[in-house]
Order: structure tokens, then C-alpha cells, then sequence
């Protein structure tokens, strides 16, 4: 079993630090989900847009009534695409929004609940110096917002949607 010497506001504090993880891991995974989504998306319009301008590159007075047809087709299949991607976008955006709020929340909330334990820890860590009590982090330590990373991923996948 684990330290059984722990205080409850030492086990409380922990707790706090494992669910702040638990909430960066998730948010990391819907990041991540994110980049997958708008990565694929990419790929499929370059390649709707590649036969496209292969069609294109046919003279008018040449190309066949199925041709033809396949020209609107791809047009249309490209326009649901970046509408989709748009979204995509515009869910990162507002996924991010959220995000900053519950951090904002969490922060005060930890100051809050830390000011009491910050006296505990003080006069637990006179007692028995082998403990210290770190106040869980208030940011997640994800370098970039799902927004950032889908933008950054078009200009790596050369996609010129946006």
C-alpha cells in the first residue's frame, strides 16, 4: 500500500495532480484526433484537386459528356471537403476556447484550496523532511493548441485550402 503517513490534504492534493494529468492526456488525444482528421482531409482534396486539373488540362472541344460530368463531380466532392475541414477548424477553435476557460477555473480553484494546505505542508514538512508538497501545474504542458497544429499540418501537407 501506498504511505499511509500522508495527510488527507496531502492525498487530496495528489488526487488533484492526477486528475490535472488525466485532463492534459485527454485533451492531447482530441488534439491528436484532430490532426488525423484534418490530415486526411488534406490528402483527399490534393488528390480530388490533382484529377481535377488533370481534366482541366483537356481542351473543352475534346473532352467527352462523362468527362465532363466527372469535372463537376470532383468540383462539388472538393467544396463538401473543405466545408468539412472548415468545421474541423472552427470545432479546434472553439475546443480551445473551452480548454482555456476550465483552465482558468482550475487555477483558481487550486489557489484556493492550496492557500489552507500550504500552512499543512509547512508545519508536516518541519515534522518530516523527506516530504514537499508541489502544487500541480496550471497549464498542461501541450506546446501547441489543436488550432496551431492543424494550421501548421496544411503547410507541411503543402495543402492550399486556406
Amino acid at each position: 500500500m501506498a504511505e499511509t503517513t500522508m495527510m488527507p490534504e496531502e492525498i487530496e492534493l495528489e488526487m488533484a495532480k492526477i486528475q490535472r494529468l488525466r485532463e492534459v492526456l485527454v485533451r492531447r488525444e482530441s488534439e491528436l484526433r484532430f490532426m488525423m482528421d484534418d490530415i486526411q482531409l488534406c490528402k483527399d482534396i490534393m488528390d480530388l484537386k490533382q484529377e481535377l486539373q488533370n481534366l482541366v488540362a483537356i481542351p473543352e472541344k475534346e473532352k467527352t459528356k462523362p468527362q465532363k460530368q466527372r469535372e463537376d463531380e470532383l468540383i462539388q466532392k472538393i467544396h463538401k471537403l473543405v466545408q468539412k475541414r472548415d468545421f474541423l477548424v472552427d470545432d479546434a477553435e472553439v475546443e480551445r476556447l473551452r480548454e482555456q476557460e476550465e483552465d482558468k477555473e482550475m487555477a483558481d480553484f487550486l489557489r484556493i484550496k492550496l492557500k489552507p494546505l500550504d500552512k499543512v505542508t509547512k508545519s508536516s514538512v518541519s515534522s518530516r523532511a523527506e516530504k514537499k508538497a508541489e502544487p500541480p501545474p496550471s497549464k498542461p504542458t501541450v506546446a501547441k493548441t489543436g488550432l496551431a497544429l492543424i494550421k501548421d499540418c496544411c503547410g507541411a501537407t503543402q495543402c492550399n485550402i486556406m
